[in-house]
């Protein structure tokens, strides 16, 4: 999993030759169209670090590379905020605009105000149901949800437990892609379950992707079964993170197996020091180059064909997407994202986790 694998250019995750007319410079407006302007609205910095740690940096920097003019706010977790921030966009001359929602019906609401507008839409790592972007940039989420939960039971196999109970802790019942993400995993776990050979322990929706509320939510699993949890299917590293809090606090870390997803610096230090058994590691990069290169000729009034859709149930209609591949990490692979440059090395392998890092073959 060196660079070369991990990092696809954008330009080769679009056909190449398909934009509809719009001749003009390449940097500014073509004849009688506004400047190019793309508005991002982020959702928040509490649940996962990365969206102020990686897709910012790497959406500014692909703006930045074309550029054009951009402005990335974040919503922190607020619905009234996040519609305030894409009106106060729209007002400002967006051309384009791309949307991490909260839930469907707020990013509805954003991507009707500004399809009214004339102003293009993306919908970014989720889809709005119901909604009406002219494109999905995502990775495939269920295939995410299915490495989760092949790497909780390749743990538990390792440890050499026999008939584990397994809690799950999924993501908000409002985002979609925790549905997709647990229709993943689940089609690992499920049938371990119809076999016999697992045991089906608590399973809850945390709200709002809160890791607080899923720290709390984790220990009234560990009281209602009388601390018989054998592996936790944790659906990011942010409640992966709190529910390894709980564990040390009853002095079970390292004992019972824990799934997450980013692959943030935390979560590595968590695998290195053997607390966390494995996460996903998502190339947002691609992801983020992969978007604003859409964001980018939308905004030109320029359309790019790509190859993917995505089913919106709800819109009954096909969105043209940009799927992308995941990778699982375990201590074997903890270099490879330090050397993609998601994270750096100075802030996984700090302090106590120096000698854990060489001893991984991080260099």
């Amino acid at each position: 999993m060196r660079r070369g694998i991990l990092t696809v250019a954008a330009a080769g995750l679009l056909t190449a030759g398909s934009l509809t007319a719009c001749g003009g410079d390449s940097g500014g407006a073509a004849a009688g169209r506004p400047k190019p302007k793309i508005g991002v609205i982020l959702p928040d910095s509490g649940s996962s670090n990365r969206w102020e740690t990686a897709d910012r940096r790497y959406l500014a920097a692909a703006f930045n590379a074309a550029g054009v003019d951009y402005d990335i706010q974040n919503a922190q977790n607020d619905k009234a905020r996040f519609v305030t921030i894409a009106e106060q966009m729209i007002t400002n001359g967006v051309t384009a605009l791309m949307i991490t929602n909260l839930d469907s019906g707020t990013g509805k609401t954003v991507l009707d105000k500004a399809t009214q507008k004339g102003v293009a839409t993306i919908d970014y790592d989720r889809p709005t149901l119901g909604g009406s972007a002219q494109y999905y940039v995502s990775f495939d989420n269920v295939a995410v949800g299915r490495l989760q939960g092949e790497g909780l039971v390749r743990c538990l196999t390792d440890k050499g437990v026999r008939n584990p109970v397994v809690a799950a802790l999924n993501g908000a019942p409002t985002d979609n892609n925790a549905a997709q993400l647990k229709e993943g995993y689940d089609s690992v776990l499920g049938p371990k379950y119809a076999a016999g050979g697992y045991v089906k322990g608590p399973d809850q929706p945390v709200p709002e992707w809160n890791n607080t509320v899923g720290g709390t939510i984790f220990e009234q699993m560990l009281t209602q079964t009388g601390g018989r949890i054998d592996g936790v299917l944790a659906a990011n590293d942010g409640l992966a993170n709190a529910v390894i809090s709980v564990l040390a606090k009853n002095k079970l870390n390292g004992r019972i197996p824990v799934t997450g997803q980013d692959a943030d610096a935390q979560a590595l230090q968590h695998i290195l020091s053997g607390d966390q058994c494995m996460t996903v590691y998502k190339p947002i990069r691609q992801q983020a180059e992969a978007a604003a290169a859409l964001a980018i000729a939308l905004a030109r009034g320029e359309r790019k064909k790509v190859d993917q859709v995505f089913r919106d149930p709800e819109g009954n209609r096909d969105v043209p997407a940009v799927l992308l591949a995941a990778h699982p990490i375990t201590r074997e692979a903890v270099k490879n994202v330090i050397a993609d440059g998601y994270v750096s090395k100075d802030a996984v392998c700090a302090g106590r986790y120096a000698a854990l890092c060489d001893s991984a073959g991080v260099s």
